[in-house]
This record gives structure tokens, C-alpha cells and sequence, in this order.
């Protein structure tokens, strides 16, 4: 699986599981998914993404929306 799908997959997994936190322990919880978004945001304009290095480190192939 490549560096961009990993990213993608794994934001979409945080959000997931943040909307079921919120609705099973509190609605708090919510802030985790507003800072996905917020992060998806400004690495879309920015390229830098924490967890596309860490991914990248931890040896996935590059894709082409993460260097």
C-alpha cells in the first residue's frame, strides 16, 4: 500500500473512531475528528503531513501526494 493511501486510510479510520467515541463515552471527542480535518486541510496546501513521515520511516513506498 503506498505512503498516500496509508495517510488516507488512516485519517479516515481516526475520524471514524472518534465519531463512535463521541457518541458511546463523550461528545468531547469530537474535537479528534475536528483536528484530522483541520490537519488533512493544511497538508493539502502545505504537503507536510506528521504521519506521512511517520509511515515514510516506518518504510512505506511514496506515493505521489507525500514526498
Amino acid at each position: 500500500m503506498s505512503l498516500d493511501r496509508l495517510v488516507f486510510a488512516f485519517a479516515g479510520g481516526m475520524i471514524l473512531i472518534s465519531l463512535g467515541l463521541s457518541l458511546l463515552v463523550s461528545p468531547a471527542f469530537l474535537w479528534l475528528t475536528a483536528f484530522v480535518g483541520a490537519n488533512l486541510i493544511q497538508a493539502a496546501f502545505t504537503g507536510f503531513c506528521p504521519v506521512a513521515r511517520l509511515f515514510k520511516r516506518l518504510g512505506a513506498k511514496p506515493g505521489c501526494a507525500f514526498e
